[in-house]
């Protein structure tokens, strides 16, 4: 980063979560996930499936088909509904192709013409992830990096996807990271990471009340407005 990129910018890294934030999926997970463990024989509500959104679905998955029951299910059982959950959203994504949240590709542009870098997490699985970035035309030079849960020992509220968003991407001073997610689990992840920005946007399931009730430095419409925060003019 220039001298000039670094004077007009507040942060090195921002670090954002994909569907709800970056990628408007159209609810597809929280129906994917709902209906895989139902099927598999838990019996969620629609508040148990938003607790546990950004989270690794693997470990979602394991607290919801605990729910209402005392037993802990078994590996298989929860690999089996995974795999149910990601060929249902599989299905979804064939059926209505998430698109990118209004302004975020132009917003990423204006912080990566200023040097800042670019860095996707998600609580979904590397196999999940790929093919959504590449039907967004996301694999070239727009994103500097994405960390996929399969690739940390935890996924949030556990901030080691930031750590390794910054590790690949060169950034080393926590205090000029931003992450920005839609869930509650984004914010904690960040809070839990020291990042100096910690910021809530509202395109995703959980509103400002719902958010603004985690710890966080900003709440925000959308990414979109993520530049003007960040970059000095």
């Amino acid at each position: 980063m220039n001298d000039v990129a670094r004077a007009r910018a507040l942060v090195d890294l921002v670090a954002l979560d994909i569907a709800g934030t970056t990628v408007e999926e159209h609810g597809a997970v929280y129906t994917a996930l709902e209906d895989a463990v139902t099927a598999a024989g838990g019996s969620p509500g629609r508040s148990e499936i938003e607790h546990w959104m950004g989270a690794d679905k693997h470990e979602a998955i394991t607290a919801l088909l605990m729910f209402g029951h005392a037993l802990t299910p078994a590996p298989e059982v929860v690999h089996a509904t995974y795999q149910d959950f990601t060929a249902r959203l599989t299905r979804a994504y064939a059926d209505k192709p998430p698109a990118p949240v209004d302004g975020v590709p132009e917003a990423l542009a204006a912080l990566r013409e200023r040097g800042v870098r670019i860095a996707l997490t998600t609580g979904f699985t590397r196999d999940v992830t790929a093919p959504i970035l590449s039907a967004l035309g996301w694999n070239g030079g727009l994103i500097d990096t994405v960390v996929t849960v399969d690739e940390v020992p935890a996924g949030r509220p556990a901030p080691f996807m930031i750590f390794r968003a910054m590790e690949r991407t060169g950034a080393t001073d926590v205090a000029r990271v931003l992450v920005a997610g839609d869930t509650v689990r984004d914010l904690q992840a960040g809070v839990n990471a020291g990042a100096g920005f910690v910021v809530g946007v509202l395109t995703g399931g959980h509103d400002a009340a719902t958010l603004g009730a985690v710890r966080h430095t900003h709440l925000l419409p959308g990414v979109k407005d993520i530049p003007a925060l960040v970059l000095r003019h």
